[in-house]
């Protein structure tokens, strides 16, 4: 069997699906080859859509959520089929080449092209598209398309309103890599980070360029009186990884100093009321002039890592961004969630998704984010729920059953 897997970079959660299938299919025999759709078509275009994608979700999140809505309705859907459609034939040199028995697709744009190539009869060759969120949207909805692979069961009843023929739809999951189902050991990984096995493990992720209110959310964390230690994960933002090791790593001889210079002066203080006035003094003077004091809470910073399983592995809360992705690894190292900074749209969607069946809370934005937290550390019994929850999502078998549906449809099956 000969597999296209097209893709695209907006958003680093269609590629990884892409590469897990690719994987997955080159393991068991298949010749499989990934294609960055858009910037196979034009480097060009592809850079231009991928930062206006990354541009607008991450600074005016409403003119995003503007453009999701209005691309879900069918006559604002057909302006940009039409726009596709007119970039889809620079796609046919690859197939002629490539002779493909089986395209998967894992972005919209792929999917709306290979859609247009075959009502134009260019091409006869089954099609699967891959939803990479938890909630459909009209753009992947398609004539062309042979089978939907979608995270969840509930997507069925919406896509079939928006045209998608019931019996094409497969609740296998989302797919991740084999490596976040595989189990670890969760104590060796903290001792090895140097992190205590005994204390509860919270991950905060970013995303894979960091977002700011990270830094926000840590400092948060920081005043809780909960036992508990953090991995952060800043991904390619270096200007957060610097900032946030600031935070972090002050050197021994310098907390001996400033210890040395407190009991110094407690020390010369006299009666016990004057001892007490000298001690806020000194509290107000470390909260208002030294950050660093902030820090309580055993802190592991990591730039970005091609080891995230590893480190979702390791904790027993993750506090992420609900990119279609990342929180499907989540579910596949049985993560509890706490979410934050959601896009407006299919972000949005998934968190719904998620915190309606007891997988994932929300942090409060109009509160501390330090009471969402707390709430789950200091509840143990609710915490493990959730951690039961994610475990019977199970979607271990999802790239096992795009690969036997791909022989069913290919064209060449084996």
């Amino acid at each position: 069997m000969k597999a296209i897997i097209l893709s695209a970079s907006t958003g680093s959660g269609h590629m990884s699906a892409a590469r897990a299938i690719n994987e997955y299919l080159i393991e068991n025999g298949a010749q499989s080859e990934i294609i960055d759709t858009l910037k196979y078509i034009s480097p060009i275009l592809n850079k231009t859509v991928t930062e206006i994608y990354d541009f607008i979700a991450k600074y005016h999140p409403k003119i995003w959520k503007m453009m999701y809505d209005t691309s879900n309705k069918k006559t604002v859907n057909k302006l940009l089929l039409s726009i596709n459609n007119l970039i889809s034939k620079k796609l046919l040199p690859l197939f002629d080449n490539f002779e493909p028995d089986i395209i998967i697709a894992t972005h919209p744009f792929a999917a709306e092209m290979i859609s247009k190539l075959k009502s134009l009869q260019k091409i006869d060759i089954p099609l699967i598209c891959v939803i990479t969120d938890y909630a459909p949207h009209l753009t992947w909805i398609n004539p062309g398309v042979n089978a939907y692979v979608v995270a969840n069961s509930d997507m069925i009843e919406s896509m079939v309103k928006m045209g998608a023929d019931k019996n094409d739809i497969f609740s296998f999951g989302i797919p991740v890599d084999k490596e976040f189902f595989s189990k670890k050991d969760k104590a060796k990984i903290l001792e090895e980070i140097g992190l205590s096995p005994e204390l509860p493990t919270v991950l905060i992720m970013s995303g894979g360029n960091g977002y700011a209110n990270v830094e926000e959310i840590y400092r948060d964390l920081q005043k809780s009186d909960a036992d508990f230690q953090i991995i952060l994960i800043t991904g390619r933002n270096q200007k957060l990884y610097k900032r946030m090791q600031s935070l972090t790593e002050i050197s021994n001889q310098e907390k001996q100093d400033i210890d040395s210079q407190k009991n110094y002066f407690i020390s010369k203080l006299g009666m016990p009321n004057v001892r007490l006035n000298g001690l806020n003094i000194i509290k107000k003077f470390v909260s208002e002039n030294s950050e660093e004091f902030l820090q309580t809470k055993p802190t592991k910073i990591i730039y970005f890592t091609s080891e995230v399983s590893k480190y979702m592995s390791a904790a027993d809360l993750i506090i992420t961004k609900p990119g279609g992705l990342t929180v499907s690894e989540a579910l596949a190292c049985s993560l509890p969630m706490a979410l934050f900074g959601e896009i407006p749209g299919q972000e949005e969607e998934n968190a719904n998704f998620l915190v309606g069946n007891n997988m994932a809370v929300k942090l409060d934005k109009k509160s501390s984010n330090l009471k969402s937290v707390e709430a789950l550390l200091k509840n143990p019994d609710r915490l493990n729920y959730m951690k039961f929850n994610c475990e019977n999502f199970d979607k271990s078998d999802s790239l096992k059953n795009i690969y036997n549906l791909a022989k069913k449809l290919s064209k060449n099956s084996i």
